[in-house]
């Protein structure tokens, strides 16, 4: 898809939608299954996260890198695993790239014992076709479609990842919403690094055109910052109305 040149980028935004700023949970699970590479990777994680923070973010994301930056921080001392060693927090496809590249470069260094795998909850951005919950602030009568999950699910799939899945309920139940998973191992090789980054880019950034076509003006910031930040993502931007009394005089002729 080509950017409609008689739209410009406006890096604008109302209240602040963690769907439409592209932010959503983010898991991983060391396969190891030692405390300490659990350990490791919340503190990769956090270092991850500071850096983009340092590096510039926009007013509405830099609340949810905080927050999160301060979760992972405190996660370990809460004694919240049960079983797998795993972990979850929230985080936005730079953030998600990122943390992803950086653990599967500590596997292939040796700093962590085994291979990570990560994956993401059904409350999130671009996996879930829910209009009672996740997909409920979606206002074009697309939010009662079943679309985006499947075109995540199978975008996820040859974009790299290890395994997909496409399944009813989650959240609100059986027969109200449709989800889109994956998994994907990162075992420390170059090929899983380029996965990561092809793979989560797409998995997030699908959600997020979404919620601009229907006019969420963060969402259409996010993707507008994603594009200038990788010149090979085409995405089409939403013409908007000008005048509002045009549609009501539509409907009622």
């Amino acid at each position: 898809m080509e950017v409609s040149a008689a739209h410009g980028c406006p890096h604008r935004g109302g209240g602040n939608d963690i769907f439409s700023l592209g932010f959503g949970p983010f898991r991983w699970v060391c396969t190891s299954c030692d405390p300490d590479d659990l350990k490791r990777t919340d503190e990769i994680a956090a270092n991850v996260l500071e850096d983009i923070i340092n590096q510039g973010v926009s007013a509405a994301s830099k609340q949810q890198y905080e927050d999160n930056i301060h979760w992972i921080k405190e996660a370990g001392k809460h004694k919240m695993v049960v079983g797998s060693q795993a972990r979850i927090l929230y985080s936005d496809q730079k953030g998600r790239t990122a943390i992803a590249v950086a653990f599967n470069d500590a596997i292939g260094q040796g700093n962590l014992k085994g291979s990570v795998v990560i994956s993401r909850d059904h409350h999130d951005v671009s996996g879930t076709d829910s209009p009672f919950r996740e997909t409920s602030n979606i206002y074009d009568g697309s939010q009662f479609c079943a679309d985006m999950a499947v075109q995540n699910v199978i975008g996820d799939s040859f974009r790299g990842a290890t395994w997909v899945a496409i399944h009813n309920g989650g959240g609100v139940g059986w027969g109200e919403v449709m989800n889109g998973g994956f998994g994907l191992v990162l075992d420390g090789s170059s090929e899983a690094a380029r996965r990561a980054r092809t793979m989560l880019a797409w998995d997030v950034s699908n959600g997020v055109t979404r919620r601009s076509w229907c006019g969420n003006s963060n969402a259409e910031a996010t993707i507008c910052h994603a594009m200038d930040e990788n010149p090979k993502l085409k995405v089409t931007l939403p013409h908007k109305v000008q005048d509002d009394a045009l549609l009501e005089r539509a409907f009622k002729e």
